[in-house]
């Protein structure tokens, strides 16, 4: 039971960084890994899954918020998902030959590496916001970020709102365009991971469930709320979890 408590805690936690940060969406990865004995295929198909609905709720709130009818923010969000039908199965065929080991390295690596992007982006704040990035680029950075997506079973938002955000791209903005990313990188990789045979439908929605809480909770708090006490807190507990996760592995 303290089990399940504490995987519904990190799908909580998990939902309010996708909306409310970008970054944190890792965390149900996080939790089935270290606390279940989940294979990487299994944790990663269980952990995508519950990113359909938390991409879709995400994207219908920033739809509702007005930054999906911006134009520029639409166009974004479009190669991103565009990117997503390439990367995404390239990421789930990769995660088939990975180890436990190699894949609480490469969990603990990203976890690390999204620490670091929300500490730079915390302490190098751009002094205006620039057009959107172009097409391309933009395409590049959504076929890299599906693909690590793919192999350890997040959304989006953790890797492509702090991307975005460091070419400029208006923070909300970002995180709009992201969530309609994940719709696709979840919905892609779910597919893959269903057809191996790999997702727990049971943690699935032990985890799901109040993550899609979370989601409501962090969109509203990046709407209302100063995130920087949120942004600090999840920027120590990345990096603490960081060394667990290559040493659990």
């Amino acid at each position: 039971m303290t089990v399940l408590i504490a995987l519904a805690l990190f799908g909580l936690l998990g939902g309010i960084g996708i909306t409310a940060l970008g970054p944190g969406g890792v965390l149900p990865t996080v939790g089935l890994f270290a606390l279940t004995d989940l294979s990487p295929a299994e944790v990663a198909g269980t952990a995508i899954v519950t990113h359909i609905a938390t991409g879709a709720l995400g994207t219908a709130a920033y739809t509702r918020s007005g930054q999906l009818r911006e134009p520029e923010t639409r166009r974004t969000a479009l190669v991103l998902a565009a990117g997503a039908l390439v990367g995404t199965p390239l990421g789930v065929a990769i995660n088939t030959a990975v180890s436990e080991q190699a894949f609480g390295l490469v969990l603990a690596a990203l976890v690390a590496g999204a620490a670091a992007l929300l500490w730079y982006r915390e302490h190098h704040r751009p002094a205006a916001t620039r057009p959107h990035p172009p097409a391309p680029l933009v395409a590049v950075l959504a076929v890299a970020v599906a693909l690590v997506a793919g192999v350890v079973g997040i959304g989006g938002p953790m890797l492509t709102v702090p991307l975005l955000v460091a070419l400029g791209v208006p923070v909300l903005e970002s995180l709009a365009a992201a969530q309609a990313q994940s719709i696709v990188i979840a919905g892609v990789g779910s597919v893959g991971y269903i057809a191996h045979g790999s997702v727990d439908w049971t943690l699935a929605a032990i985890v799901g469930i109040p993550e899609l809480a979370g989601v409501l909770l962090g969109w509203k708090i990046a709407h209302r709320l100063p995130t920087r006490t949120l942004k600090n807190a999840l920027i120590i507990v990345l990096f603490a979890l960081a060394p667990y996760l290559a040493l659990h592995g």
